[in-house]
């Protein structure tokens, strides 16, 4: 069981073929926390059509948390790939979309922003950016399943289009003007964390590649914590659990 005031997770990139929404489901069931930050990236792009049943399972559980009597913060941060979407999320998960957010605990100002407003490449080539991205996209759909092609097309969204250095340095440089302590991204799929000059940044890394990570904040500090799934008879036991679920909601119907 996972026990943190926040928790924070980004680059799903639901409606991705590499997304890991079911392990991201999991972890979230298996955790109790105060606020959940989703940092940007959880969709893939505009086309819902792409979103598979444990893509809409989760939204579903992210709508079953921001219910207020449950008194658990959930904020959404929008991400690159979000763009566009932040009306539709509001109405569909019943959350608010930041473009950036800032919260105060244990004494200290946290600020989360996705980050790719300090990756140049994206902020300054708008359409190649989105054109990478699509081709990336539809490359996931040919090779799923092929190890090798994930492989190299992790390495690629890794090494072309995201620049980790960079958006460290921006972060630092955003907190400073924020007066912040504390600074969160994601956008480069890679964990990673830093200090300068009294300002800590942490990167989420992501959800679509072997090695899942996630956030956790408590009065013990900063943790970032990579997510491993279950043994295979736990996860054989899920799959029955769900279907007899789905089968009382056909009863109830």
């Amino acid at each position: 069981m996972i026990f943190a005031d926040t928790i924070i997770i980004s680059d799903l990139h639901l409606g991705s073929e590499v997304s890991r929404a079911s392990s991201a489901l999991r972890m979230l069931k298996a955790a109790s926390f105060n606020r959940l930050i989703l940092l940007g990236d959880i969709f893939s792009d505009l086309n819902f059509r792409r979103l598979k049943k444990e893509h809409w399972r989760f939204l579903s559980y992210i709508r079953k948390l921001s219910n207020p009597k449950r008194e658990i913060e959930v904020v959404w941060v929008e991400g690159n790939h979000d763009h566009g979407l932040s009306q539709v999320m509001s109405h569909l998960v019943g959350i608010r979309v930041y473009q950036e957010y800032v919260w105060e605990f244990g004494g200290m100002r946290h600020l989360a922003i996705h980050g790719h407003q300090f990756d140049r490449f994206v902020s300054r080539n708008r359409l190649l950016s989105g054109f990478l991205s699509a081709l990336h996209l539809g490359l996931q759909s040919i090779s799923f399943g092929k190890k090798r092609m994930i492989g190299f097309l992790e390495r690629f969204d890794t090494s072309w289009l995201r620049l980790s250095a960079k958006v460290a340095e921006g972060a630092f440089a955003h907190a400073r003007t924020r007066n912040a302590q504390r600074v969160f991204c994601g956008h480069t799929h890679e964990a990673l964390t830093g200090t300068r000059d009294g300002i800590e940044y942490y990167n989420t890394g992501s959800w679509t590649q072997e090695s899942t990570t996630y956030v956790t904040i408590d009065p013990r500090g900063v943790r970032v914590n990579e997510y491993r799934d279950p043994p295979q008879e736990s996860l054989e036991q899920e799959v029955r659990e769900e279907l007899d679920l789905d089968f009382e909601d056909l009863l109830a119907d």
